[in-house]
């Protein structure tokens, strides 16, 4: 009879455990849906701030500044290779600005 009782007494136990793992998944896919849409609007973002920089083709002294901070965040971001590659180029240039980089995110930011 103790042995019956025993077995009865862990079902509810056993019912409880299953009904948490459950749970527990639920709440690690809610958190992994969530974490991946916070970092798609952050790759919108950085894009958006890099598009706004060469919307008009003309990249001043200050704009490549702006743009070499942004390249950081960009790869942090998840930001596209067509715009991260000649965001990269830019920073790294000396005084002069390649225009062709310029040229490439200009394409990439109007697609």
């Amino acid at each position: 009879m103790n042995r019956r009782l025993a077995v009865l007494s862990a079902a509810p136990l056993l019912l409880l455990l299953s009904g948490c793992g459950a749970v527990e998944e639920a709440a690690g896919n809610a958190a992994s849906d969530a974490a991946s849409k916070v970092a798609t609007a952050g790759a919108a973002e950085v894009k958006r701030q890099i598009c706004a920089v060469v919307q008009d083709g003309l990249v001043s002294v200050e704009d490549k500044q702006l743009l070499a901070g942004l390249v950081s965040a960009a790869s942090t971001a998840g930001v596209p290779a067509e715009i991260t590659t000649p965001l990269g180029q830019i920073a790294e240039a000396g005084d002069e600005v390649p225009a062709e980089s310029v040229q490439a995110l200009e394409d990439a930011c109007s697609a």
